[in-house]
């Protein structure tokens, strides 16, 4: 049990500190907000594309067994979309809190926290098929999110043209590393039928900077996040917190992990692994900027995001102590 309990802090413990360096960084004056903003874009546009590419530029091919991994990804955030528009329906008779709770039901931070929990939880092996999953959850997470706050919340002067909503999904710099790496396997596998075995790490020096680019996105992403935190608590916002931070840190995960377990009894740890991340981490952070952008709640969708990435803390923990009691770590 001891072992359990290790295995636990020490997946989820590191994450933890990081943010909360951030947080204290930001208390005692050393991290102000023009220098988050600033960090934050880097991080965004640069650093976390870097380290997506980095991921699925070092996988080793596409399984059948990954197929199925990221098909069953793919069907359950689409099952919880649907069953959460009438969820919030029922939560909250706001429109514009409705499009923020909508979010945080489906959306999680998968890029800037669920990558370093998969690889923490599995290694190498759960590394690469959570970048698996973000070749296609990453651009599912946006258009659904886009759509969302379409729905719900969004005013005339705020509704998005489709041409606006194509153009937004298709310039994401996350989306754009995605692709990237998926468009140099493809070169790397012509290359190969060709009788060459080209790789970036041919080139002297060129995989080290990207392999160092991308290192660099997980701490400086969770500072920055732990440097944004506004810890409070808004009596009107009571029912939607609640609802949203079981939703997303207990109800969605558990249930994707038990279904998946169902049917596909062959899984392995770094499957698990990689759906934790996928579905247990907190609300993304890009989903109080768009929330801005598209008129929904603002304050709404921050909180979601402080009060799930908080709590966190401890649902992970206990998630992940279930799964290495029973032997899948």
């Amino acid at each position: 049990m001891i072992e359990t309990l290790f295995f636990a802090c020490n997946a989820i413990l590191p994450i933890i500190l990081m943010i909360a360096l951030g947080y204290l960084l930001k208390r005692i004056g050393l991290f102000p907000e023009a220098v988050r903003a600033g960090l934050n874009r880097i991080c965004f546009r640069v650093l976390i594309p870097v380290l997506l590419f980095r991921n699925i530029y070092d996988g080793n091919g596409i399984s059948m067994q990954d197929l199925r991994t990221v098909g069953f990804a793919i069907a359950f955030v689409l099952v919880v979309f649907g069953l959460g528009i009438g969820i919030v329906r029922r939560v909250t008779p706001t429109p514009a809190q409705r499009g923020a709770l909508l979010q945080a039901l489906f959306r999680s931070n998968f890029a800037v926290i669920g990558l370093p929990l998969a690889t923490s939880l599995f290694g190498d092996a759960g590394a690469r098929m959570a970048a698996l999953l973000s070749i296609v959850t990453i651009p599912v997470f946006n258009a659904l999110a886009v759509i969302a706050l379409t729905v719900f919340g969004s005013d005339d002067a705020h509704r998005p043209t489709v041409r606006h909503v194509l153009r937004s999904i298709a310039t994401n710099p996350l989306i754009l590393g995605v692709c990237t790496g998926i468009l140099v396997i493809l070169l790397r596998a012509v290359f190969v039928r060709l009788g060459l075995s080209f790789r970036l790490t041919d080139i002297p020096g060129l995989y080290d900077a990207i392999d160092t680019v991308a290192t660099a996105a997980t701490p400086l992403a969770l500072l920055v996040l732990g440097g944004d935190f506004e810890l409070s608590a808004t009596r009107h916002l009571v029912k939607p917190l609640l609802v949203g931070t079981g939703m997303r840190l207990l109800v969605v995960p558990i249930s994707a992990l038990l279904l998946s377990h169902l049917l596909f009894p062959d899984f392995t740890g770094a499957e698990y692994a990689a759906y934790l991340a996928l579905f247990g981490t907190p609300v993304a952070v890009s989903s109080v900027v768009m929330a801005a952008e598209m008129g929904s709640d603002k304050e709404l969708a921050g909180q979601l995001v402080v009060w799930t990435t908080v709590f966190s803390a401890v649902s992970l923990f206990l998630i992940i102590v279930a799964l290495k009691s029973i032997g899948i770590f």
